[in-house]
């Protein structure tokens, strides 16, 4: 069945199956979610041809086409449905008939893959500090898609590029909105208090996992709080504290190999 025509839909911006296939390729990069429609084969009258491309990405972006029209819309009804599902299949074949089922007067058919690209896994460091700005650019070589965010005015160079690391000058909040959930969260912050409340808002936004740096004891403290503030058992059970895989790490690089290697081994698990 067709989509409502009332339905807001992206507008795609035009493009050739080679700058969609770069565009797909970069926005995986990023972390961003994202779905890539490919007109595999046509039978008969339709405005699609094959090897037509179309992206469609969790953060808004749409290039290209496969033909315009009712087709297409149909097709970016499908990719939206695809980036939404958490249990969406890695790819899948769909088949339309270019006649009354679509209101066109083609009367052909058109076969189009759709191809859900694997993403980064990503990672919000809050603090950029002596261990944050290790861990954030180390985890990026790694292969997350990395966030490192500081309120302090002057703390992050945003201008600084790197592969898969964005520097962000601002509040976690905001900033951690347009995060995919299954990612996730480092507090480690110059302030333990501020730690505790990125630490609450994580759970609360109920990201995969969430971690801050510091002792036994200030792991304690950290329980307790969270207890009393009525977080569940399970809740409270999933922060970890302190971050790292023990290896008797003293210095911050030491520290940051630590952290790093857990969150390897947390992504493999």
């Amino acid at each position: 069945m067709a989509g409502s025509p009332d339905e807001e839909l992206p507008q795609p911006r035009g493009a050739e199956p080679s700058e969609v296939l770069r565009v797909a390729s970069e926005l995986a990069d990023t972390g961003a979610r994202v779905v890539l429609a490919t007109v595999l084969a046509r039978r008969g009258s339709t405005p699609s041809t094959p090897g037509q491309k179309l992206v469609l990405a969790d953060e808004g972006t749409c290039v290209g086409t496969i033909g315009g029209g009712a087709i297409e819309r149909e097709a970016l009804l499908a990719m939206r449905e695809l980036l939404i599902k958490a249990d969406a299949p890695p790819s899948k074949i769909q088949t339309w008939k270019l006649g009354p089922e679509l209101g066109m007067c083609c009367g052909g058919g058109v076969d189009v893959l759709f191809e859900v690209l694997a993403t980064a896994t990503s990672a919000m460091v809050v603090g950029a500090g002596h261990i944050g700005a290790i861990v954030a650019p180390t985890l990026s070589r790694c292969g997350f898609a990395v966030t490192l965010v500081d309120e302090r005015e002057g703390v992050v160079d945003e201008s600084a590029s790197e592969p898969k690391l964005q520097r962000v000058s601002g509040d976690y909040a905001q900033v951690g909105h347009a995060m995919r959930r299954s990612g996730a969260v480092l507090a480690m912050t110059h302030d333990h208090q501020l730690d505790q409340q990125v630490i609450e808002w994580a759970l609360r936004e109920g990201f995969a996992f969430v971690g801050g740096v510091g002792s036994r004891a200030k792991h304690a403290r950290t329980v307790a709080r969270l207890e009393a503030k009525g977080f569940s058992e399970g809740d409270v059970g999933r922060v970890r504290m302190p971050l790292g895989v023990d290896i008797g790490a003293r210095s911050p690089h030491e520290i940051a190999v630590s952290i790093v290697a857990e969150m390897i081994a947390w992504r493999r698990r």
